[in-house]
């Protein structure tokens, strides 16, 4: 038992896929996101990443890869996990990804950056 709400246990298990799925997909170990998550747990890693004035270099390596449907950013604006996000924080997610080309939902983004 984790301690965490069903639902937020459910986004803790969906950080951790995005690194398991990044190093089996794409050869990347984000090591330092895993490092937040096991630490802070999901919920608030992605907080984190969110609220940081940039973007992070994690995200930026997913884009290169054309694999933004990893990222932290689409997995907010994920439904079942809008419960847990701020109309801001899910704005943010938005805006961060569709600069970068990506259509939330979408299994691709699109090649070229802004």
């Amino acid at each position: 038992m984790t301690g965490r709400p069903p639902l937020e246990d459910d986004f803790h298990k969906a950080m951790v896929s995005i690194y398991q799925r990044a190093e089996r997909e794409i050869n990347y170990k984000p090591t330092r996101f895993i490092q937040m998550v096991s630490t802070d747990g999901g919920l608030q890693a992605a907080r984190t990443l969110l609220h940081a004035a940039a973007v992070s270099d994690g995200f930026v390596r997913l884009w290169k890869d054309k694999r933004l449907d990893l990222s932290v950013e689409n997995h907010v604006l994920m439904p079942k996990f809008h419960p847990l996000f701020t109309d801001q924080e899910r704005a943010i997610a938005s805006n961060r990804l569709h600069q970068y080309g990506f259509t939330p939902g979408a299994a691709t983004p699109p090649k070229a950056r802004p």
